[in-house]
């Protein structure tokens, strides 16, 4: 047993903090004959070939040197061909050190592969690279930033494509989960799958309130898909390995079960008419999957989900009329301050609420007051510290990211 291999049994076993199932432990091991694992923020495989390299995901363009080094402390070789699993920033920026070499080596430029739709990705983040760069900032508490250089496939496909390198074999499937442009890729003369971010041992990130739109119920069939194969190894896009065909295929399984409920449960409110705020109300993840280790909601939530299955199938407007055409956040907050008595009294009624518990209500008392007057200092003290506390209460990156950021904007005015 190796050091990854041991770090997967205790992530199955649920003995691994969700909070820290991506922490990356910058070890590498041959998971299989001629498959290395490097176990990075974003996974990166490496496979030998009697032609080179293979790389399934490149990195990310902050750490692209380390993860350089990382795969030439493995194999020196030439780089054959990069597959993208998809163009997130995470996974499909790490390529320049390669290409910088094979041009300094003469060696043959490599070959990058990756669905049609990442040259599109690519295009859409450069259109939209400061909104990236705010998102990302927000997301992570760090300066906002964005790459605007990204290495485009040079072999793009459609549906389904075949790699070949030497005696090396694997079949790229092309599946709307996450993202319009996912490959999932499978080896089968070795029986391991890769499944990039449709899988990543937390539950699915198919509703992300910041991103563009996710598709859970192809992503469900997507999984299906993987699981038919029967797959012995499981390779994610974040985390660790799966080892064992019954391990793998109950992984996939259960996600692909969490996601069709979210889906089934969505649909069938919205075609019996209700609004999205009924089925906020009432749609919830099976309960038979609450405990497994892989579907921790650490990362996105399950009622984003359906905003985001809602999104899909019924558009922007939520149900309620007053939302269709709706009053301004200062008017609606002048108003409420008005029926309270003046912004002192309702900057009060936000610290009570919160007091007692009630941090949801009291977000929107202090954001109503901060829209009637941007530049009360004391409501945006008010308001750094409600929403402090809903990000100390929220196990989902992305909601404590949110969170966190509005604590921070009002800290820095109430500083101001």
């Amino acid at each position: 047993m190796g050091e990854i291999r041991d770090l997967a049994g205790a992530f199955w076993r649920g003995e691994v903090d969700p909070r820290t199932l991506w922490t990356p432990t910058g070890k590498r091991e041959e998971l299989v004959p001629g498959l290395w694992f490097l176990h990075t923020f974003a996974n990166i495989s490496a496979l030998r070939t009697g032609e080179g390299l293979v790389l399934i995901d490149t990195s990310n363009y902050a750490a692209r040197d380390k993860t350089f080094a990382a795969v030439r402390a493995i194999d020196t070789g030439p780089l054959r061909t990069a597959i993208y699993t998809h163009g997130h920033a995470d996974h499909a920026c790490g390529l320049p050190p390669f290409l910088a070499e094979a041009r300094a080596r003469g060696w043959t430029r490599p070959s990058i592969v990756g669905h049609a739709n990442v040259a599109r990705r690519f295009d859409r983040y450069r259109f939209t690279n400061g909104w990236n760069g705010v998102i990302n900032a927000r997301q992570f508490g760090i300066p906002p930033a964005w790459p605007m250089d990204y290495d485009y496939p040079d072999t793009a496909y459609d549906d389904r494509l075949d790699v070949t390198a030497g005696d090396l074999r694997l079949e790229l499937h092309h599946a709307r989960g996450e993202t319009d442009d996912h490959t999932w890729i499978w080896w089968p003369a070795s029986r391991v799958l890769f499944t990039g971010d449709l899988f990543i041992w937390v539950a699915p990130n198919a509703g992300n309130p910041q991103k563009v739109q996710r598709y859970a119920a192809e992503w469900a069939v997507a999984l299906r898909a993987m699981v038919a194969c029967e797959p012995e190894v499981l390779v994610p896009g974040h985390g660790v390995p799966i080892f064992g065909a019954e391990r793998v295929r109950q992984a996939l399984e259960d996600t692909a079960s969490w996601l069709e409920h979210l889906v089934g449960e969505t649909v069938a409110r919205m075609n019996a008419g209700a609004t999205l705020e009924d089925i906020l109300q009432a749609v919830r993840p099976p309960a038979h999957l609450a405990g497994r280790p892989y579907l921790h909601a650490v990362y996105d939530e399950p009622d984003f989900v359906v905003r985001n299955v809602w999104r899909l199938y019924g558009g922007w407007w939520d149900g309620a009329p007053a939302r269709l055409k709706p009053a301004s956040d200062a008017a609606i907050g002048r108003e409420v301050a008005a029926l309270a008595g003046g912004l002192d009294a309702l900057i009060a009624r936000a610290r009570a609420v919160a007091a007692a518990g009630d941090l949801a209500l009291a977000g929107h008392l202090i954001d109503w007051v901060v829209a009637a007057e941007p530049r009360r200092r004391d409501a945006h003290a008010v308001r750094a510290e409600i929403y402090t506390a809903r990000a100390a209460e929220s196990a989902a990156l992305m909601t404590r990211a949110i969170f966190s950021a509005a604590a921070r904007d009002s800290s820095e005015r109430a500083g101001a």
